[in-house]
């Protein structure tokens, strides 16, 4: 049986590349304008060896035997390499899953085709699939996994760069600026917000930041310890705040908690705000 595995494997490696062209064929087909782009930049011969490479495995695999170590090391390699590049290429992941549906259609193919023209038994042809399979699976699991990555980075960063976004210290006049706060203020961008809003102080030399809540829409016990937390930090650095923008329904809400702004400067709108300041400065 190791002989007739053998014929098999040097058959899929002599057709390879037939394989690797079907399949870039049908996915170029389906690709979009933006993919069709990026794949002619990079070359399109140079997508059609990655994909005769990876068939090029399951030869070998029937040729040599199953060194399970470094078969499975080596389609870890592919899976990485090709999960950041599909990735790159903007192709959803269910999408690209299909090629795999291919790859099996069309090497099934092949092994049948030589199995009929080499009068070879059943049992060589379910041998070579309980090599093939298990690779085969174990590719996919290793591409999807980096996609996946890929695309949780792309979220982080992505996020990460919101939330720098959306705590923007802006300076008004000499030693005064403003920070308008949008939208909810959860425990991480609570963090940053002490973090970028002590590092501008310093940075701006400020005297006064003026804490406008008119976008924030709910204050909550977190909002408000992380409110004072801020405003106590910034007062170490002989910086005042200003709180501007409380509307109606927020300050009942903070009536209702129990939560004590008394102690803190507060004004309707930034106007008011921004003459105070003026006016001490003056």
């Amino acid at each position: 049986m190791e002989n007739q595995l053998k014929i098999l494997g040097e058959t899929i490696l002599e057709v390879k590349y037939e394989i690797a062209k079907k399949v870039h064929e049908i996915r170029l087909s389906e690709a979009t304008a933006a993919q069709k782009q990026f794949i002619s930049q990079l070359g399109e011969q140079e997508v059609i060896n990655i994909r005769a490479n990876f068939v090029a495995f399951f030869g070998e695999a029937l040729i040599k035997g199953v060194d399970k170590e470094k078969a499975y090391n080596d389609i870890e390699k592919w899976g990485k390499e090709t999960g950041q590049f599909v990735y790159s290429l903007g192709v959803p992941l269910d999408e690209a899953l299909k090629d795999t549906a291919f790859y099996r259609t069309f090497i099934s193919e092949v092994i049948e085709e030589a199995a009929i023209k080499h009068n070879m038994s059943v049992k060589t042809v379910f041998a070579s699939a309980r090599v093939i399979d298990p690779l085969l699976d174990h590719a996919v699991y290793c591409f999807s996994l980096t996609y996946v990555d890929f695309y949780k980075k792309t979220l982080e960063s992505a996020k990460t760069a919101f939330i720098e976004l959306s705590v923007p210290v802006v300076p008004f006049a000499k030693g005064i600026a403003v920070l308008p706060l949008v939208g909810n203020i959860d425990t991480e961008r609570a963090r940053l917000l002490m973090e970028k809003t002590l590092e501008e102080a310093g940075r701006l030399n400020l005297s006064h930041l003026i804490l406008d809540l008119s976008g924030v829409v709910v204050v909550d016990t977190l909002v408000a310890d992380q409110i004072f937390k801020v405003m106590d930090a910034l007062k170490l650095l002989g910086v005042q705040t200003i709180i501007t923008g409380i509307r109606p329904e927020i300050a009942q809400t903070v009536i209702s908690l129990g939560l004590d702004f008394s102690k803190q400067v507060t004004r309707a709108t930034l106007q008011q705000a921004l003459v105070d300041v003026h006016l001490f400065h003056n």
